[in-house]
């Protein structure tokens, strides 16, 4: 039976990660008492001995994990934002041209960031059917849920609901950790121009980049065919149409694993969305559905991908 462990299963990411995997029968989960949970030679233990281990902690901590792991066997699919730019890691988005096969045989797996994860799905299509030129100046804003900030900020929002009630911008020196992402793997010249905003719900993503399609020289219609052909599958997938009354939730995906597309507008203006779960495509179902493809599983094995009510 293969065996999983979750290095810093306390954690939003890892609790989630662990949830999903207590309700399977094909996999073990390895686990540490409490007391022993920060032990390094323990936990150093329980990484060799693992098949696949998640790496849940911050980046200094997922470099110092990394660097305990002397199992050749041992695959490592780490969550923060340590390798996802780093040669001789795979980046975890399977959905990309190639990345998928590239999984399939991976050691080392850099999960995408959530706000990244987006972005990426959004505008790597249209750059590498060269509708967006790689010297493009791209804006791009995002909303999440709170859960996306981990345990304090989940603290401070559930302490205090009404002070923290409107939606609040950050990354104002447009320095957020996920931009190097969303540049290299997007094939960009530079970085976006990135407006991440945190609002009073628990998890939900909306990732919206606007564009003039005239400037690109393509249509609406466009767009909506290049993203209908490059995803095909059951996790990523175009999806016409909005809520209720024309307004979109933010956390209409919120427990769910997949992630949908779509494209709003006319022909002079368009928002490119993705809508999905922070917690779900955006860091633990993500981290599964790689686990599966190293495992040669189909991917959505374990995964919540039930249509939103």
């Amino acid at each position: 039976m293969t065996k999983i462990f979750i290095d810093g299963s306390a954690g939003t990411t890892g609790l989630r990660i662990g949830q999903r995997l207590a309700q399977r029968r094909d996999l073990q989960l390895l686990t540490l008492p409490e007391a022993l949970r920060k032990d390094d030679s323990a936990r150093k233990d329980m990484l060799n001995q693992a098949d696949v281990a998640f790496l849940c902690l911050p980046d200094a901590a997922a470099v110092e994990a990394a660097a305990m792991v002397e199992n050749p066997n041992t695959v490592i699919i780490d969550t923060s934002t340590a390798h996802r730019t780093n040669d001789g890691w795979v980046y975890g988005f399977p959905e990309l041209t190639g990345q998928r096969e590239k999984l399939q045989k991976a050691k080392r797996i850099a999960n995408p960031g959530c706000h990244a994860s987006g972005f990426i799905a959004l505008a790597a299509p249209l750059v590498e059917q060269g509708i967006i030129p790689k010297e493009a100046g791209l804006s791009c804003f995002s909303l999440t849920g709170y859960s996306g900030g981990g345990k304090k900020m989940i603290a401070d929002y559930e302490a205090r609901p009404e002070m923290l009630a409107p939606p609040r911008m950050y990354g104002l020196g447009q320095n957020h950790k996920h931009l190097p992402e969303m540049q290299k793997i997007c094939d960009l010249e530079h970085e976006p121009i990135f407006c991440p905003i945190v609002s009073s719900y628990y998890a939900g993503m909306q990732v919206v980049i606007p564009l003039f399609p005239r400037a690109l020289h393509c249509s609406k219609e466009d767009i909506e065919a290049i993203y209908r052909s490059y995803y095909p599958g059951k996790i990523v997938r175009p999806l016409s149409g909005g809520d209720e009354q024309g307004f979109l939730n933010a956390g209409g995906r919120a427990g769910l694993d997949d992630m949908v597309i779509s494209v709003f507008g006319n022909a002079d203006r368009v928002t490119l969305v993705s809508r999905f779960d922070n917690l779900g495509k955006g860091a633990s179902g993500a981290a599964i559905q790689n686990m599966n493809l190293v495992l040669g599983l189909p991917e959505e094995t374990g995964l919540n991908l039930e249509d939103a009510i």
